[in-house]
């Protein structure tokens, strides 16, 4: 992986460990010592078993569902995009029953059959949401998991290719094959190896009958476009579009719709009469020493460096002008966000993080997605400072 670190995703150091899922290590031996102890004392161990179970739609989406989706007035494709799915689930369960009821396994929903066939699955589609960040696409396609009856799993583009990393190619598809539905949210490009490897599990999974929904800021057919060159890539990704239908969603950045800028970064004395509240969980980190740790640990295992966690503090924010750590940041702010964890920082502000040079590269969307989410968790940060006051926070990603 381009920005992860060169280290087994699920190694551990003990039985404990294994046993656990999760471990940490490095922390300071008791509350007294150390306050608000930083994420860049932890070194989480993850478990391939606990990748696996963390196939689920995140914390922030726990509750989406169709209903509780409201699709901009202005933009019809959104209702339109929700409609859609909303049908789709139906129609997957209602075919899934009448299957069972015949005996014949899994039914048609998104146009995938049975598990098992007696002859050759055909060539189907499953259901690609695009557009921009912010139209509520995570949204929906965590409401589509909610609706879907069955055995099913939920990821990020790079929770599949670290599950990939954990279990192997082989023992991946043997474990996902097992399920009615994979949903993949943010496909991505971070390099062509990582295209190549997730096309081909989908595919495979594909042929065995699960049906499959994925979101992401470019169509299908357009994947790298600007990025990689290689023909035997581009026909890689050509052959993977022609599994999915693609489903236009347009709007605006749901989380600046009100307006909300970033808000301004807070000073010293600020930071310091929060962190005097003794909140529970809180994590306090110099940027640049997070910024370094964060390369000695494989991407899989951010989302366990932030177990109980109940706000960030920050200090010293900078403009980082190196690609590899602005990529690591992206994941660990879609960690943040799918936790819905409040950022109070000082230094540039929270918009401002990635350099000029790297939003004209090819991952500007993703940097952009980045500073729309940091946006959001730094206003409901500021609504913790006391005294101070606060913008509203989006909900939808």
């Amino acid at each position: 992986m381009l920005f992860g670190a060169d280290q087994d995703p699920t190694a551990t150091t003990d039985t404990a460990a294994e046993n656990q899922g999760t471990a940490i290590r490095g922390l300071p031996p008791s509350p007294g010592t150390a306050p608000h102890p930083g994420l860049a004392g932890r070194i989480p161990v993850v478990s391939a078993e606990r990748l696996l179970s963390e196939l689920v739609p995140p914390p922030r989406f726990a509750a989406a569902r169709f209903a509780t989706y409201v699709p901009d007035p202005a933009e019809p494709s959104q209702a339109a995009a929700r409609d859609l799915l909303a049908t789709r689930a139906a129609t997957s369960d209602a075919g899934r029953a009448g299957s069972a009821g015949r005996g014949r396994g899994r039914g048609g929903g998104l146009g995938l059959g049975p598990l098992r066939r007696a002859r050759p699955a055909p060539t189907v589609s499953g259901v690609y949401l695009d557009g921009g960040y912010g139209v509520g696409k995570t949204h929906l396609l965590a409401s589509l998991w909610h609706a879907t009856e069955g055995r099913k799993a939920y990821g990020t583009f790079v929770e599949y290719t670290n599950l990939v990393g954990a279990l192997g190619f082989a023992g991946c598809v043997a474990r996902l094959a097992t399920r009615e539905l994979i949903c993949i949210d943010e496909f991505e490009l971070d390099d062509p190896g990582d295209t190549v490897l997730v096309s081909t599990l989908l595919t495979r999974l594909a042929e065995a009958g699960v049906r499959l929904a994925a979101t992401s800021n470019t169509l299908p057919d357009r994947l790298g476009e600007g990025r990689f060159a290689a023909a035997d890539f581009l026909r890689e990704i050509q052959g993977l579009a022609a599994r999915f239908t693609a489903v236009r969603i347009d709007g605006p950045d749901y989380r600046r719709r009100d307006g909300a800028a970033a808000p301004r970064p807070g000073t010293e004395a600020e930071l310091a009469a929060y962190l005097d509240l003794g909140a529970p969980g809180c994590a306090e980190d110099r940027f640049d020493d997070l910024i370094s740790h964060l390369s000695t640990l494989h991407p899989s295992r951010y989302g366990a460096l932030l177990d109980g966690v109940g706000s960030v503090v920050l200090r010293g924010l900078r403009p980082i002008d190196d690609q590899n750590a602005a990529l690591r940041l992206v994941v660990l702010v879609d960690r943040l966000y799918d936790r819905s964890i409040p950022v109070l920082a000082s230094g540039a502000p929270v918009d401002q993080l990635f350099t000029a040079e790297l939003l004209a590269g090819g991952f500007r969307k993703k940097y952009l997605r980045a500073a729309s989410r940091l946006i959001s968790l730094a206003v409901a940060g500021e609504a913790l400072v006391p005294g101070r006051s606060c913008g509203r926070a989006g909900e939808k990603c």
